[in-house]
Parts: C-alpha cells; structure tokens; sequence
C-alpha cells in the first residue's frame, strides 16, 4: 500500500460498501500428516542430518485441501514434495555472475554449501525468488535489471540459519530492497476471487516502515484504490493509531490502510509477534469476510487475530494479480521501499482455506525446524519430547549400560543433558561416565529398546534428525518413540516405525 497520509498523494474516500451477501463455502480436511524420507547427509547439526526430502510440503497440504497454490517462494525449502528445481538465484559481486540454488533434495532443504562456494570471496545477492508452484510468477528484485524500479536486489548472506539441521539462508530485507512480479495472467486470483496467502518471517527484524507485504498487489505499482491489494503485512505500523503495545504485528494490507481487523478501530483481539520465527497467515473470500493469523513458526499452533467482516468500503475486492514481496502496492518505480523484514518461505492460493488446512501448514512449518545458529558443529541441550512436554531422561541418574530412558519433567540435570555430535551420536554425561543413546541388541524390530551404553561407534548408536523434528536410527530407520504416545513421567523410549505422530518428535536445545 502507499503510505496515504503523506501531503502530495491525499487519499480518497473509500466507496461506501455494498450490502453484505452470505456465501457458504466447503471446507475440505486438509492431509496433515507430515513425514520425512530418510536420506542421509553427515557432518551438520551434531547429528547426522538428512536431505530432507518431504514426503508433504505447504504446498501439498493446501491442494489436499482444494486451494492450490498458485505462487510458493522460498529461499530455504522446497514447499512441494516432488519440488527439486531452483529456489532462488544469485549474483557475485566479482564478476557479475549467477546461480540458481537448488534444494539438497526433492522436497529438501536449499542448498547453503552451492552458494557458500559461488559467493566465496565476494559479495552475492539474491536477483530472483522462484516460483515452485508451476505458475511462473517468479519474485525479481524491483531495480534496474530486474522488474525496474528504483530498488536493489538484498544481500544473499545476511541471516545464516538451521533449518531441520541443515544450513539455509534467509531472504534479509532491509530498506531499499523488494521483489515484484506481474502474475495476472498467470494463475493469480483477480477481482473478488478468493484468495489465501501465507509467509514464515521474523519478529526481530521488524520496523514501521511501508510496507512489508507478501501477497497480491496492483500491475501497475500504483494505489489504485480500496481492495487493489490483498497482502499479508508484517511489522510496527499503527496505521490508524489506537494501537495496543508496539508489535510487531499480523495485519491485512487491502489498500489505503493496514486492517488489524474488520475496521480503523484497532482489534482488541490483536497481539504482537516477537519470537525469532512467526507464522503470518491472511485468507480473504473476495465479498464479505477475510480472516488473519499468527503464530510462533517454531513449534504450536495458530492464534486467531480476526474472523470476520471486510472492512467498509473493500467488498467486493478488486484484486490485480501483481505478486510482493517485502513492499507496498505503490512501490518501488521512482521510490523505494521504506520497510524492512525476514522472509524464509511463503504461498499465494487460490479459494478460501479451511482452517484444517491452516492448521496443517503450521504443523508443517513447526516440524521443518527452523532454528538459529548454521547447523554446523556439536550441541548440547535437553532432548524435548515434543508432544509429551517433557525430556529424554535416564532414570534415577544411572550409569548402567542397558538402562532403558524415558521422558520426565525436564530438570535441567546431567541424566537430561544429551550432546549430538558430529558422527551422528546422542551422548549424555562426560568423561568415564559417557554412554550413547543405543538401540538395544542392534534391533530393527518396532519396540526395540532405546537404552544408554558405552559409546562404541557402532551403527545403532548413530542417529538420523530429520527435518519433520523426528529422530531416526541410522541402522534400523527407525524413529525414536515414546511407548504409547504417553505424557506421563517415566514413560518409556523406544523405537518404532515413523508415523508423523507427535510422540515421535523431539527437539535438541
């Protein structure tokens, strides 16, 4: 959106609203099981990492629920399964070439260790954001040999970041910096169509500048009035005052104005997100009603900021079918963008999502694990069973080689202390009294016993994170289970076939 308050572009009155018409939609269960294939790649993240290829992205997830996407960027993952084509390209400052990233995999993380070597030395960018959709609306840099305009493509190498232990880096817009790309002959939704959008970004890399968006905006970067856009926005914005706290925020960028709900009025029902990684979600049906919500794209579910009308004056939307990215609508062609934000992955879909399917994307972007650091080296730190709230724990404290573990409250003490080193173990304790996690008597049979015992170097004291949060056994590829999917203190660990449930992830740290 244009920032409609400065002197030389006065804003004009919205027209005043149509009669509301109720319109039923189906909503179709979105497939929400999230699964990993195993594939084995060494030497990152402690533990032996895999090539994360997704047996179900994001991208999946909608389409099993009816609403295809229709745009999905990301510089960190594929959002298909079935996705091995480049992610993002970029630019040395030495020579002025380019190279398209791909991820590790089909389905898998990008390839951090193709552009660490391409940008050895030098300076990179990132000149282009692909599209995986199929669609062709692929994300330029709005400057000069890219989609024109006054702005300049980010940095390439800005935020390092693990993601399911792999290396990944993040798209780090700063000032001056935005990505555009004219989609409204290419699969975009347009004029009141129903429209959904989502986008993984960051609640420490945020301000109050206009805007930074990722979602459907106008062809011709101009504000063409109320309901031109329809962008999730990200940031510290009050754009009609009264807020409450100081964000950063999930809001609707529809044109002449950031909504935190379905009027000027502030939302009491909005909260600031400011955890490393946010989940920002925005589902739009075109003529009455349009909902936001945000979550911690870590781990948990979504919270529901608003559900309901569309603000006076935007029903029905006039939707152009321009894909943003990290701006308003009226940028950046003789000005630049004024915002600054993190974006790691996002969609555009067509149709109204259900929010089966909402919740299915946040477990999904929960279990690919993004996490700080470059996934490189040892780490230590509680083992958190997931769906129990708990830790991986050796009763009692013991030593003894054969001791079955469990999960407990976690205490912070040496029996919960587990380090993931390079060669792919799970130690716990130090010195003469180091064991490794083990799977008992080398066993591939689902209830093997996961025990601690001298750590030996042995294939089944060697462990596989994927990038779903789950733990496998390198031997048995097995995952690593507690019995019955119990919450209880004292239940026990053991191996068992992998099966999405969240009795079978865990977390380092």
């Amino acid at each position: 959106m244009r920032d409609s308050r400065r002197p030389d572009h006065p804003t004009p009155a919205p027209p005043p609203p149509p009669p509301l018409r109720a319109r039923l939609r189906t909503l179709v269960r979105a497939f929400a099981t999230v699964l990993l294939v195993v594939g084995t790649v060494t030497g990152t993240g402690g533990l032996a990492t895999t090539a994360q290829a997704a047996t179900s992205g994001p991208c999946d997830l909608y389409a099993a629920g009816g609403t295809p996407c229709v745009a999905a960027h990301s510089t960190t993952r594929a959002l298909y399964a079935a996705y091995g084509g480049a992610l993002y390209q970029v630019r040395r400052a030495s020579d002025g070439r380019t190279q398209n990233i791909a991820p590790l995999a089909a389905g898998g993380v990008a390839d951090a260790a193709a552009q660490d070597a391409f940008c050895a030395g030098t300076a990179c960018v990132v000149t282009i954001v692909f599209d995986q959709s199929g669609h062709g609306n692929d994300l330029a840099y709005q400057g000069p040999g890219g989609a024109g305009g006054s702005d300049t493509p980010a940095s390439a190498t800005s935020e390092a970041l693990s993601l399911g232990g792999a290396k990944a880096y993040s798209l780090y817009i700063n000032p001056g910096n935005s990505y555009w790309h004219d989609g409204s002959s290419s699969g975009m939704p347009l004029g009141s169509a129903p429209q959904g959008a989502y986008m993984v970004t960051s609640g420490t890399h945020v301000n109050g500048g206009c805007c930074f968006d990722y979602g459907n905006s106008e062809t011709d970067r101009k504000a063409d009035g109320a309901g031109a856009m329809n962008a999730i926005y990200f940031g510290t914005s009050c754009w009609f005052g009264g807020c409450s706290g100081t964000g950063p925020w999930v809001q609707a960028d529809l044109e002449y104005g950031l909504y935190s709900g379905g009027s000027q009025s502030w939302n009491q029902n909005q909260r600031a997100f400011t955890s490393r990684y946010v989940t920002a979600m925005l589902k739009n049906n075109g003529t009455t009603r349009f909902a936001l919500k945000g979550g911690d794209a870590q781990s948990g579910g979504l919270t529901t900021l608003w559900n309901g009308a569309l603000p006076p004056g935007y029903s029905p939307m006039k939707q152009q079918g321009a894909v943003i990215l990290g701006s308003g609508g009226d940028c950046c062609n003789g000005n630049t963008n004024q915002s600054l934000g993190t974006f790691y992955e996002g969609a555009v879909v067509s149709g109204y999502p259900s929010d089966a399917t909402d919740d299915a994307v946040q477990a999904n972007i929960a279990a690919a694990g993004y996490s700080t650091g470059t996934g490189t080296g040892t780490t230590t730190g509680p083992l958190h069973a997931v769906g129990a709230g708990k830790c991986l724990d050796v009763p009692n404290s013991s030593t003894t080689g054969g001791t079955q573990t469990q999960i407990y409250s976690c205490s912070g003490g040496a029996n919960q202390t587990w380090t993931a080193t390079s060669s792919g173990q799970l130690t716990v304790y130090s010195g003469s009294t180091r064991l490794c996690l083990d799977a008992n008597d080398k066993g591939t049979a689902n209830g093997t016993k996961a025990i601690v015992w001298p750590c030996n170097g042995q294939p089944n004291q060697q462990w596989v994170r994927n990038a779903n949060g789950t733990i496998t056994g390198a031997q048995s590829g097995l995952c690593l289970d507690v019995s019955g999917a119990s919450t209880a203190n004292g239940a026990p660990v053991q191996l068992w076939a992998c099966n999405g449930q969240g009795n079978q992830q865990w977390k380092l740290g």
